[in-house]
């Protein structure tokens, strides 16, 4: 297993080499940490739930025309290549599918262990005071300005509004950051997202007492 994950990380590091800051290799070992974390709470099958965080981002639709078959494809080709057992190419690839927050829009039927880990160690990253700082990378990167009050945040998206959204920054916090704690699925999960939500409350508060001058 750990010649396994070696090698994952290795083509995970160099694949994204020159990825947007907030999800490059940092972001997979962040991710890949948790998992294993909640993982030993949770008894998930650890190959699987390695093979899933590793690989969750290798082709990440945002930055790939929106192509969301993508990633699943790449990342099902590599573990094809170091002769993987199938079941677990196709749990990892189901995974992957099925664990990005726009994909909640639509009414999936796949469900695992293995899922609700990874999926909750990569909602983790994106709370919190990490998640405050990927925001505003990402912001940074589409050129969105920081906050703007006479645009109000959409509450209703469909996926493709979501996708497609050039809103400030700030008001990703209110269409999917702060929505994070309550869609959880692991024990483990919740507990951690609780603080972490805690955390953006306290920002966002000094965020507008700073916005207005004092």
């Amino acid at each position: 297993m750990q010649n396994y994950i070696e090698k994952t990380i290795n083509f995970v590091k160099k694949t994204l080499e020159h990825a947007e800051a907030g999800h490059d290799w940092f972001h997979i070992e962040r991710v890949f940490k948790t998992a294993l974390n909640i993982n030993q709470i949770e008894k998930g099958n650890e190959l699987i739930v390695s093979f899933a965080a590793l690989l969750h981002d290798i082709a990440d639709p945002k930055f790939n025309n929106g192509d969301e078959e993508l990633g699943p494809n790449v990342a099902a080709d590599f573990l094809k290549s170091m002769n993987v057992e199938a079941s677990i190419i196709v749990q990892v690839k189901l995974i992957i599918q099925n664990m990005s927050f726009k994909n909640s829009f639509d009414n999936l039927s796949y469900t695992s262990k293995e899922l609700n880990i990874v999926q909750d160690a990569d909602r983790l990253d994106a709370i919190g005071a990490i998640g405050i700082a990927r925001a505003f990378t990402y912001g940074g990167y589409k050129n969105r300005v920081l906050y703007d009050p006479e645009i109000k945040p959409e509450l209703n998206h469909s996926k493709e509004s979501y996708k497609n959204t050039t809103a400030p920054t700030i008001n990703h916090f209110y269409e999917k950051l702060l929505l994070l704690k309550d869609m959880m699925k692991t024990d483990s999960g919740k507990a951690i997202a609780q603080k972490r939500h805690d955390f953006m409350e306290s920002y966002l508060t000094q965020f507008y007492h700073e916005w207005e001058g004092n």
